[in-house]
């Protein structure tokens, strides 16, 4: 915007010098021509008085050389009554010239080797026309004219510059509001809540600053109000899990009732883990370090230990590969037993009591893969089971199951598939990428891979 409205002003400045100096550069070169035949004009005319008295050269000559003119000037007597024709001075107009003057009886010009002259008709006393020559060099006829013609030329860029300026003053003015809009933006958009926009410039910007810094004032109002409801919400989970700690005392021992209280345990991290988040003043925003992280195998063994007795209890077939070696993911291990315990929790809710179930871990140069699959029904609509708060309609499905494994995979650049299993139920793939780069032959981010579907319940 600022270049293009300084060319504008270049352009426009630049045609109104045009249209007025050339004009103005013709009448000063015009007006130098005026003036040089004028001034011989007046030369002339001071030989008039002499020739009305007298016709004799020697006086003449005299005359003409005190007008200070005896090299630019010549007269021109015609023969009359015996006496022979006098012609005083250097003649530049040839004698056609000179007869025409005198025949017309008015002044005129024509043009000789090196300027002008002036050719003035004069009357004698004999009635004869005598022709004054006044020689004016082309010199004298653009005499100034070069200087005022520079004048106007260095006025003409003066004031192109001059435009040059206000317009980039102007420029400046209207951009730099439209720059510091786009920062702040760019600012609100990476999680600088604090991001405004000074509201000055022209009108129209005035208001788009007043709008923007608005729109983040509300922003700040509703994720304050946001945070504020997950703590709220989260904090009301504390009474029934305090009565459920309380509960598991009485179980006595056993490997259910040690894992009965070890799963009240982590849900009570879980619980305080949202609460200190929503309480926090700024959004977590920081990417995922590569090199921190935990080894996939280790959570694997971890999490199929806890989950097998359960599975024994409904006869369901369990199957772990790939995690007999460390494998190490940038992936919090928080996160990743997040993810897993939702998908094998995913498992037990939505399909039938004995369906078998199975994780891999699969170990690649730049990505590891997590394979969970079983034998269930199947996933009737993957896209919609990807889609957050989009849930089976089930009970106990609120849609973020899928979810937090999608974005544990993104947080590394990976991606979630979705497909058909060889033991005939549902594949969730989990693509970790391990240097951050996106993956070989990757969907759209968050896409899901469809190949064949069984039918049955949805799953989140």
């Amino acid at each position: 915007m600022r270049w293009a409205l300084v060319k504008v002003c270049v352009a426009v400045t630049t045609m109104v010098v045009v249209a007025f100096a050339v004009p103005l550069g013709l009448v000063i070169k015009e007006m130098a021509r005026d003036r040089a035949f004028s001034n011989a004009e007046r030369q002339a005319a001071a030989i008039a008085p002499a020739l009305s008295i007298t016709t004799d050269r020697d006086q003449l000559e005299r005359v003409v050389a005190s007008a200070g003119s005896d090299d630019g000037m010549a007269v021109h007597i015609p023969a009359s009554d015996g006496a022979k024709a006098v012609d005083i001075g250097r003649q530049r107009a040839s004698a056609k010239d000179i007869a025409t003057t005198r025949g017309i009886g008015r002044a005129s010009t024509t043009e000789v080797p090196g300027g002008s002259t002036l050719l003035q008709p004069t009357a004698l006393s004999s009635g004869e026309i005598a022709v004054v020559e006044v020689y004016v060099p082309e010199s004298e006829v653009s005499n100034g004219v070069g200087t005022a013609w520079a004048v106007l030329a260095a006025v003409g860029v003066a004031l192109i510059i001059g435009s040059v300026a206000v317009a980039d003053r102007l420029g400046v003015r209207m951009v730099q509001p439209a720059q510091r809009l786009v920062e702040g933006a760019h600012e609100l958009g990476e999680g600088k809540l604090g991001a405004r926009v000074p509201e000055e410039g022209p009108n129209e910007l005035r208001l788009a600053a007043v709008a923007f810094n608005s729109m983040a004032d509300q922003v700040v109002q509703l994720l304050a109000n946001e945070r504020e409801l997950a703590a709220d919400l989260s904090h009301r989970l504390r009474t029934p899990l305090t009565v459920l700690r309380l509960n598991t005392a009485s179980l006595g021992d056993g490997p259910a009732a040690e894992q009965t209280r070890a799963a009240v345990a982590q849900l009570e991290r879980e619980v305080d883990t949202i609460i200190r988040t929503a309480r926090e003043a700024k959004p977590q925003t920081a990417a995922t370090v590569i090199g921190a992280g935990c080894d996939a195998s280790e959570v694997v063994r971890e999490r199929m230990d806890f989950w097998s007795a359960l599975a024994e209890d409904e006869g369901r077939k369990v199957r772990v590969a790939g995690a007999d070696r460390p494998v190490r993911i940038p992936v919090a291990r928080a996160d990743l037993v997040a993810a897993l315990d939702a998908l094998l929790g995913n498992v037990f809710r939505h399909t039938p009591e004995g369906t078998a179930f199975a994780v891999d871990v699969h170990n690649g140069e730049d990505a590891v893969i997590v394979l969970v699959s079983d034998a269930g029904p199947g996933i009737v609509d993957p896209e919609a089971a990807m889609a957050r708060g989009k849930g089976s309609g089930s009970d106990g499905s609120t849609g973020l199951g899928l979810d937090i494994v999608r974005r544990l995979a993104e947080s590394t650049g990976g991606d979630v598939r979705i497909g058909s299993s060889v033991l005939g139920g549902t594949e969730v793939r989990i693509w970790i990428q391990l240097d951050g780069r996106a993956p070989v032959r990757r969907g759209h981010r968050g896409s899901v891979r469809r190949r064949r579907w069984g039918v049955g319940a949805s799953r989140v």
